[in-house]
């Protein structure tokens, strides 16, 4: 059974013949009394009483109609739905973005996306670069930014800019110098991202330099978010990290002093999608949007 046949079967009863079917179909007339023989042939039962000048259903033929009817349009409906995501007037765009994107100047992806295509839905998913990429790899989204380093089996990664990460601290002498491991693991620290811990792509990095030092890096305080580790280290509760794109934010703190590291620590952000999984147009044109607003962040950056 196809698509073919069944819109042959429908477009006959529809117009009362072979003839005008054909027409409608711009196929010839034997074409289309030939594909519903084979539709006849397939189910073992006839579907008009031939015979007068104008084609009858039977009790077969009006059983199936309804069916036919709902398959074609399903199949109509799937084909306007590709055709209006070819053209961007339609369609979802689903894709992952960094926990701190307002830092990256992401805040008006989205204004500006839906700007350009006001008929296509958009759904955005923040959270931490693990999940994020676990989200891509599982096809729960199609692509998204994250931070390095990431569990990337099944992606393909495309890094697009490096963020250096600084030592904060409201006491100006524990930033007179670059900061080594060691002297970072004996300082009261409190780190966000407490849900992801050392799964966190940034204290992923800390930690295997630690571990090569022979050290530990216990924090005395984790929350979730950068805002609130800052707040605390304003406070004088304890020192904590935070990239230079949050250190030039209009929002960080007064009074806080920062410091590089000795060996100099790097957000590195990158796309990641399904590695032999295409996207769909909405997608990939969201995610070129993203892709140029880094990279000209970082340009900036390196100006």
């Amino acid at each position: 059974m196809t698509l073919n046949q069944l819109r042959a079967f429908v477009e006959a009863e529809r117009l009362g013949s072979f003839t005008a079917a054909a027409k409608a179909m711009d196929i010839a007339q034997a074409s289309a009394s030939e594909l519903v023989r084979r539709l006849e042939t397939e189910l073992d039962t006839d579907l008009f009483l031939r015979g007068s000048r104008t084609l009858t259903l039977t009790a077969a033929g009006r059983e199936l109609l309804p069916y036919a009817q709902e398959a074609l349009e399903a199949a109509d409906s799937g084909v306007r739905a590709v055709h209006s995501l070819g053209s961007l007037g339609g369609g979802t765009a689903t894709f992952g973005v960094l926990r701190n994107a307002d830092y990256y100047l992401l805040a008006n992806l989205v204004q500006l996306f839906h700007a350009r295509y006001p008929a296509v839905r958009v759904r955005l998913v923040g959270q931490n670069s693990a999940e994020t990429a676990a989200a891509v790899a599982a096809g729960h989204i199609e692509a998204g930014l994250v931070i390095l380093p990431i569990d990337d089996e099944g992606l393909a990664v495309t890094p697009l800019m490096r963020d250096e990460v600084l030592y904060v601290s409201a006491d100006p002498e524990r930033t007179r110098t670059p900061v080594s491991i060691e002297a970072f693991s004996r300082a009261p620290l409190v780190l966000y991202d407490a849900h992801y811990g050392w799964r966190d792509p940034t204290r992923r990095q800390i930690a295997e330099r630690a571990q090569f030092a022979g050290v530990r890096v216990e924090p005395m305080i984790e929350i979730e978010h950068v805002e609130a580790a800052l707040k605390l280290a304003a406070a004088g509760v304890g020192d904590t990290i935070a990239s230079r794109a949050v250190i030039s934010s209009p929002s960080f703190p007064s009074g806080l002093h920062t410091a590089p590291f000795e060996e100099p620590l790097h957000d590195t952000i990158a796309l990641v999608r399904r590695r032999g999984h295409p996207l769909s147009r909405a997608t990939r044109e969201l995610a070129r949007l993203a892709e140029d607003t880094i990279r000209e962040l970082g340009n900036g950056s390196s100006g």
